[in-house]
């Protein structure tokens, strides 16, 4: 519950400040970034460790494209940031279409739910696409402060319900 309530907490605060979203924006870039390039360390000493391996080329190459790729986000986390909210903004396009199509297309129960969720991710998408590249600045920022809050809420209701468990099922 106590992550929960931290979670919501710091949910709240990336979402009230656009300076915040754009330091939490480039934080995670700068944080995506050193993880590719440490897993790329740990794959290419993989490929070494299993040289007669008949895939040694291939993970080396992996880990070697981890390193390169890791090190140009680090370098460069503005353009990273930029580009991949242009490709969050196309996926929420393409993705919504195809929800859309699918929900008039085909006949199923509560497909109206598809056809919002579609529509919805379509909105979003080009709302981010028409503010492009300044959008590229706080949307991964919002996306993580939405998801924060979330999964803060998610947290705290699990543990109020584990809270109310009887005895016998906590043990189990």
């Amino acid at each position: 519950m106590a992550l929960g309530i931290v979670l919501i907490a710091l949910g709240m605060v990336v979402l009230g400040s656009t300076l915040t979203m754009a330091k939490v924006t480039m934080a995670v870039m700068f944080f995506f970034g050193w993880l590719m390039i440490a897993g790329g360390v740990l794959q290419t000493l993989h490929a070494f460790a299993c040289r007669n391996w008949s895939g040694f080329f291939l993970d080396l190459l992996a880990g070697i494209l981890y390193i390169v790729v890791g090190f140009m986000i680090v370098a460069n986390p503005l353009i990273t940031e930029i580009t991949l909210t242009l490709l969050i903004a196309m996926f929420l396009i393409f993705g919504g279409i195809f929800r859309v199509i699918l929900a008039i297309a085909a006949r199923y129960q509560n497909r109206l739910w598809v056809l919002l969720h579609g529509l919805i991710n379509v909105v979003l998408g080009v709302m981010i696409w028409q503010r492009w590249p300044a959008s590229g600045l706080w949307v991964i920022g919002l996306f993580i402060g939405i998801d924060m809050i979330f999964n803060g809420w998610a947290l705290l209701m699990l543990g109020l319900a584990a809270k109310n468990l009887p005895a016998a099922a906590k043990t189990e």
